[in-house]
């Protein structure tokens, strides 16, 4: 099986990205790389109006440095991301394309006047790293609240979910990947 690649977008934390490493091939049952070098700068894709990066733009970067991708790419930031017809996004992914972004920007609680807490940080950023790879292995958002493929609109609603896929959705990235008999961790 094609692995995931884990692509730093500066800034970012690399501890962040190493702690994702483990998890994500446990939850997707396949191989994961991690790259530290030779990303892309995201520079480009700043709006100085809003005074945030748009992650489309990032994903399709990717796409143009690595065309014919076998496998997963997730790009990881600390930058605020948007979309143009959101105010922001935790991240964002190709529905069943190669390619996704997440950034730990609004994961981070100081953001909201709260104490620090980088192990929550670091929680939410496995939840919207699964659930952006979930999309591009063709998972649209869930019904089920606990699942991991539920929509989240705000830090408090990925602290709901799991990190898991619902049972559903877990059969759909299983037939995804061709193994429709094996089971995620």
């Amino acid at each position: 099986m094609p692995p995931i690649r884990l692509f730093a977008v500066p800034p970012c934390d690399e501890s962040l990205i190493r702690g994702l490493v483990s998890p994500l091939r446990s939850i997707f049952q396949i191989p994961v790389e991690m790259h530290l070098n030779g990303t892309i700068d995201p520079a480009f894709a700043f709006d100085v109006y809003r005074n945030q990066y748009n992650s489309t733009s990032i994903i399709s970067a990717f796409l143009q440095r690595f065309p014919g991708l076998d496998g997963k790419l997730l790009g990881v930031t600390s930058v605020d991301f948007f979309v143009p017809v959101l105010t922001y996004v935790f991240g964002e992914a190709q529905l069943d394309g190669p390619v996704a972004v997440v950034s730990s920007h609004r994961l981070d609680n100081t953001l909201y006047g709260l104490s620090a807490n980088p192990g929550l940080i670091t929680e939410r950023l496995l939840k919207e790293a699964v659930h952006e790879l979930g999309h591009t292995f063709g998972l649209i958002h869930c019904h089920d609240y606990r699942c991991v493929m539920h929509t989240s609109t705000t830090a408090e609603d990925i602290d709901v979910k799991s990190e898991r896929f619902c049972s559903s959705c877990e059969a759909l990235v299983r037939k995804k990947r061709g193994t429709a008999n094996d089971h995620l961790a």
